[in-house]
C-alpha cells in the first residue's frame, strides 16, 4: 500500500490543527503594552503547544521516510494519533485560562501522554509490517526514546495533582528529547548501517 496519501493527509491534519491554535488569540482590550504583557501566559501555551505539533510532524515525516511499507493497521495507530492531536486546540485554550488549576492542567498532560503512546503505537506498527530487520526497526531499536518521554510526562501528571504547573514543565522537558530527529533515522535515511545492539533489540 502506498504511503503517499498517508502523508500528505497527516500533514493537511497537522497544519489545519497548528492554525486553530493561533484563532483562540483575541487581540487585547486596551492599546497597550500592560494590556499585551497580560496575554504573555497565553502565548507561552500557544508556542509550547505550536513547537509539540510541529515536533510531532518533524518526527513523523522521518517515521515515514524510513519505512517502506504500511498497511491497514497502520492507517488506523496513524488516525488515532492524530485523534490526539486533535485535541491540543482545546486543551491549549483551557489551560491558557486557568493555568495553576488542576483540571485542565491534568487534561492538557493526558493529551500529550497519549499522543505519544500513539507515535509509540504507530512505530511499532510500522516496525511490524516492514519486518525486524527493516530500516525503520534498526532505526527504532528498544524505542529508548519513547520510554524516558512516558516517565517524564507520566511523572509530571502525577505531580501536577500537587503542583499542576509541573505538567506543562514535564511537557516542555521532554520536547527536548525529540527536538531533533533521531539520528539514527536520518543515519538509516543516508544509506548508513545502522545496527541495533542485542541488548535494546531484546528490549522491544
Amino acid at each position: 500500500m502506498s504511503k503517499t496519501r498517508l502523508e500528505a493527509f497527516t500533514d493537511a491534519v497537522i497544519a489545519i490543527i497548528m492554525t486553530i491554535l493561533v484563532l483562540d488569540f483575541v487581540a487585547p482590550a486596551e492599546p497597550t503594552f500592560e494590556a499585551l504583557w497580560g496575554m504573555r501566559y497565553k502565548f507561552l501555551i500557544y508556542i509550547l503547544s505550536f513547537v509539540s505539533l510541529a515536533i510531532y510532524w518533524n518526527n513523523h515525516h522521518h517515521l515515514l521516510q524510513v519505512s517502506k511499507k504500511i498497511n491497514g493497521r497502520v492507517l488506523w495507530h496513524n488516525m488515532a494519533f492524530i485523534l490526539c492531536l486533535t485535541f491540543f486546540p482545546f486543551v491549549t485554550g483551557w489551560v491558557d485560562e486557568h493555568l495553576l488549576d488542576m483540571a485542565p492542567e491534568i487534561t492538557y498532560g493526558a493529551v500529550v501522554l497519549l499522543a505519544d503512546i500513539s507515535y509509540a503505537a504507530l512505530a511499532r506498527a510500522l516496525v511490524k509490517v516492514n519486518g525486524e530487520n527493516s530500516g525503520v526497526a534498526r532505526a527504532l531499536c528498544g524505542f529508548r526514546k519513547s520510554k524516558i518521554t512516558f516517565a517524564i510526562v507520566g511523572a509530571g501528571l502525577v505531580i501536577g495533582f500537587f503542583f499542576p504547573l509541573a505538567v506543562v514543565i514535564s511537557t516542555a522537558a521532554s520536547l527536548v528529547l525529540w527536538f531533533a530527529p533521531d539520528k539514527r533515522i536520518e543515519r538509516t535515511l543516508f544509506g548508513e548501517d545502522v545496527s541495533c545492539p542485542v541488548g535494546e533489540k531484546k528490549a522491544r
